[in-house]
This record gives C-alpha cells, sequence and structure tokens, in this order.
C-alpha cells in the first residue's frame, strides 16, 4: 500500500477518476485506553507516539494517539463519554480496527461515487480548517463494523508534509518528549506501509463482499483461494483477494469453510459478537530477519511453526524459484529456520512471513510481517503449515 505512480495521480488529478487511491491515510483503532495502548504498540512493535488529541487540546469526547512507523499510520481512539460510539462497539467487540481511511484527491468526491455506486454513507463530508489548511473526511460503510474514511488534505496538512512530520489534522499538537519514541529511532523494527488488510465475513457473504468492492470501489479480483488451497484436516476457508486499479491497495475477504472443526474465521466470529471486520493487518518490511528478530526480542509473541516445516519447504522453494528463472533465497536458511518465518515462491519470486499471536485477549486481530522479494501472492504453499499452528493455538484457548 504504497503511494500511487504518477499516471494513477495524474488521471485521479484530471477529474476522471474520484475514486483513485493515492494510499492508505491511516488506520483507527478503536482502543479501550488510548494511551495504555499506545505504549504496548511503541514498546512491542517499535512506532513513534507521535501527537494527540485529548482534553488537553478541547476534545471531550475521544482521545486519539497518532502512531507513525515508515508510512504507517496508526490512530487510536478511546471514547471519553458513553455517548461516544466506540463505547458501544468496545463492549461488543473489544479492541480493534474500525476505519482503513484512504488518501483521495477530493473526500467530498469520492464520497458521493462511492454512495452513487451503492455504498451506504457511514457519514457526510466534514471539513476541519485553520490557517495553515483544511481536512476533509467523509466515510463509507463496509463489511460489518468496519468503515473506510476518504481523506483529501490542503496546505500543511497534505499527505506529504504529515509523512515528514507535520500536524496531523486540526486539533492535534505534538506528544513532547516520550522515552520510547527515542529508543525506537536507536532500534529500529524497519516496518515500512501496510501491505494488505485481511477481513472475516460470515459463511456465503464472500461473494457479497467482493461484488461490493468490485462495483462500489472499483476494485477488481488479484487472486482467489478455495478450500482445497486453504485447509486440513480439521477446517477450511475460502479467501478472494480484492485490489484497487493500481494494485497497491489489497483487501483479502475470508469466509469460513466446512470442517470437522471450527476455522479461525468462526472462532474470529464468535468473539467478535459475530460481526465481520479485520482480522489481520500485514505490515511490509525490507529485512524480514533484522525484523522479526527485533520483534521478538522485544517480546513479540509469534506462532510456533514445527520443526517438521523446515524438512522440505527448502526443496519446495528453491525448485520453483529455478524454474521461473529466478535467483534462490539470499536469506540465511538456518536464521530462517531459527527465527520460525515461513517462505514460499511463485513464479515472480519469493516472500517470507510471519504471523503474530491475537494483540489482546480475545482472539481476534493480529499483524502479519511480511518481505516480499518479488513475489506478490499471499503464501499459499505455507497454508498448510499457517492452519495447523493456528489450530493448536485455538485448541489451547479451548475454541477448535
Amino acid at each position: 500500500m504504497t503511494t500511487a505512480t504518477p499516471q494513477t495521480a495524474n488521471r485521479a488529478a484530471t477529474g476522471t477518476d474520484p475514486l483513485a487511491l493515492i494510499d492508505v491515510d491511516h488506520v483507527r483503532f478503536y482502543v479501550g485506553n488510548a494511551k495504555q495502548s499506545a505504549f504496548f504498540y511503541a514498546s512491542a512493535f517499535g512506532f513513534q507516539v507521535e501527537q494527540i488529541r485529548d482534553l488537553t487540546t478541547g476534545s471531550r469526547e475521544s482521545a486519539q494517539y497518532l502512531l507513525t512507523q515508515g508510512n504507517i499510520r496508526f490512530l487510536l481512539e478511546t471514547p471519553l463519554s458513553k455517548n461516544h460510539p466506540a463505547a458501544t462497539e468496545l463492549a461488543k467487540f473489544g479492541d480493534g480496527i474500525k476505519d482503513i481511511a484512504f488518501n483521495v484527491f477530493d473526500a467530498e468526491a469520492a464520497w458521493k461515487a462511492a454512495v452513487k455506486n451503492g455504498g451506504e454513507s457511514a457519514y457526510e463530508p466534514v471539513t476541519a480548517s485553520d490557517a495553515h489548511g483544511t481536512v476533509t473526511t467523509a466515510g463509507i460503510k463496509t463489511y460489518g463494523r468496519t468503515v473506510h474514511t476518504f481523506v483529501s488534505r490542503t496546505g500543511e496538512y497534505a499527505l506529504p508534509k504529515i509523512k515528514q512530520g507535520a500536524t496531523f489534522m486540526p486539533g492535534f499538537r505534538s506528544i513532547g518528549p516520550f522515552a520510547l519514541n527515542e529508543y525506537n529511532k536507536q532500534h529500529p523494527c524497519g516496518l515500512k506501509f501496510v501491505d494488505h488488510a485481511v477481513g472475516n465475513v460470515e459463511e456465503g457473504k464472500m461473494n457479497t463482499w467482493v461484488d461490493w468492492y468490485e462495483h462500489v470501489l472499483g476494485f477488481q479480483m488479484f487472486k482467489h483461494f478455495d478450500d482445497n488451497d486453504i485447509s486440513t484436516e480439521f477446517s477450511a476457508l475460502m479467501s478472494k483477494v480484492m485490489a484497487s486499479g493500481n494494485q497497491l491497495i489489497k483487501f483479502p475477504i475470508n469466509e469460513p469453510a466446512a470442517g470437522k472443526k471450527k476455522s479461525q474465521i468462526l472462532e474470529y466470529l464468535e468473539w467478535h459478537d459475530m460481526t465481520p471486520g479485520v482480522q489481520h493487518l500485514a505490515l511490509r518490511t525490507d529485512d524480514e530477519i533484522a525484523s522479526v528478530a527485533e520483534l521478538r526480542r522485544r517480546g513479540v509473541d509469534f506462532l510456533n511453526i514445527p520443526e517438521s516445516y523446515y524438512q522440505g519447504v527448502w526443496t519446495r522453494v528453491e525448485a520453483m524459484l529455478k524454474q521461473h528463472g529466478h535467483a534462490g533465497v539470499k536469506e540465511d536458511h538456518a536464521r530462517v529456520r531459527d527465527l520460525g518465518i515461513l517462505v514460499d515462491a511463485d513464479d515472480e519470486g519469493y516472500l517470507l512471513q510471519l504471523f503474530s499471536t491475537p494483540l489482546q485477549d480475545r482472539p481476534t486481530l493480529f499483524f502479519e510481517i511480511i518481505c516480499r522479494r518479488g513475489s506478490q501472492s499471499f503464501g499459499k504453499g505455507n497454508f498448510k503449515a499457517l492452519f495447523e499452528s493456528l489450530e493448536l493455538e485455538q485448541e489451547r484457548r479451548g475454541n477448535l
């Protein structure tokens, strides 16, 4: 999920496509205690705690903390009033992702186009402005509790300025001295941007949301996995990956499939008030070994990959790379094994990936750390090993 190409940007700027998406503006989490959550993501994942909007800035309804790393922007929001919508959602769902926001050239035009295409409005366009510039936001509802906000920015609030540390929007201020920020600069985790975001929906609803992304936002199907691809002896799921027109923003959509026992998708839904939502974010790194090593050192828990996985993975991956004329995996094989990293290859190259355990007590949201060496797929060759590891965790939780 990186910045759009000049060609895409020029096409959007001429007004030919109001739904051309430039970048992920931010990801908004609803959390029970934003101050403590900010400390967790800074300590465990190396995020910079940059800015705040709270009682000290005149916000009486919620507190919001802006966290950044590379081109990733997390907005952690906690209600300060029982009347704030987040208060009800936190009781139902616990901490989790509410909004994946897109940067566009004209938020109002994008919102109007999406609504005209059949999208349901979450909220109408709102503009916050001051002497430094403007930020216009407007939202549409997608699966379950999730919202996509369109964001357009001018002046000092333009996205290139935000990437350089400018104020996020009117009403925010710098957090000031924060000890972990300096520590994280000296000990980086190397996370660059959001690679993809995975949504879990009810059985039989995957194609409904595939159609929604096609017709409302103009996305196209990028990959398709059925229960023959993603299954074990006990559980299965089906998944279709939707991508924006420039293929820079990708959303896999999962639904459970029939199995002997409960799939991870059904487990998610049962602990999420049977409501669809974002199951995980994949965060891109340029160095999987360095990132995973640092995250493990900080205490991040990842899924345990069985030793037997590494008895066959190198033969499979190297054969695929050789078949398509690619060089072999350059990362040290022993380090990959010692860190429990998964490896897969396709006709375009290879990737390395690893999945955290749930980030809170409810087994819902987790992160994936992914590094791409040409491959643009999602680790199909790892699905069986991944699911077996997930099932072991489900069994430990009493949810298999």
